[in-house]
């Protein structure tokens, strides 16, 4: 597959909105011009990459209307990642289209236009909770795999608590081992850290020994 493959059919679908289209004028790979109206500039590539967006930015530089052009996705996978890099033209202000070689059809999945992007309250409130609920910085950044949470580290001090002063209510762990949510996590017993001895009591499973014995010896 070639860029010029894409072409012809870009161009047809131009030429029937009414445009006049050259290619290669200067550093753009297509131009199509209407009277009255800035030029539309289309970047075509067999695929999406870092080249492909940084040469479509950088013709903004002539026109707000500038798209890139590549082939159609195939499969599920193809247009999961398709759509995630139609996302990310969307927030550069990009327009996309894709070609059907096959059937020679253009589709436009997006026309360029200002991003201006929604804020979730509710993520955003997740964020910040964890942050405050975590105590110090046990991670480093770019980590891919276990992460210690708020969570966790709450359920670590209950099971410390519970090994130092035997099996107690959870609303006495959550008082006194700074731990809001001890009976929770305890009841839920994530870990498998945690024995409910009576109603709202808890003690230490064999696995929270071990763990409590650890984190003491820290």
């Amino acid at each position: 597959m070639k860029e010029t493959d894409l072409y012809g059919p870009v161009k047809t679908w131009l030429e029937g909105q009414g445009f006049e289209v050259k290619a290669e004028i200067g550093a753009a790979d297509v131009v199509a011009c209407r009277a009255g109206e800035d030029p539309v500039i289309v970047e075509l590539k067999v695929g999406f990459s870092l080249t492909l967006l940084q040469q479509a930015v950088a013709r903004q530089r002539v026109s707000d209307w500038v798209y890139v052009a590549v082939p159609r996705w195939k499969g599920k996978s193809g247009w999961r990642t398709f759509k995630g890099n139609v996302g990310l033209c969307k927030r550069l202000g990009i327009g996309v289209m894709s070609v059907h070689l096959g059937e020679g059809t253009v589709q436009v999945h997006a026309d360029p236009a200002e991003f201006k992007p929604r804020k979730s309250k509710p993520r955003k409130g997740a964020l910040l909770k964890e942050f405050e609920r975590r105590v110090g910085d046990p991670n480093k950044g770019g980590t891919r795999g276990t992460v210690v949470t708020g969570y966790q580290q709450e359920a670590e001090r209950c099971a410390v608590y519970l090994a130092e002063h035997g099996e107690c209510r959870g609303s006495d762990v959550a008082k006194e081992a700074a731990a809001p949510k001890a009976t929770n996590i305890m009841y839920n017993n994530h870990y498998g850290w945690f024995e409910k001895r009576a109603r709202g009591v808890y003690g230490l499973s064999p696995e929270g020994q071990k763990i409590a014995a650890d984190l003491l010896r820290e």
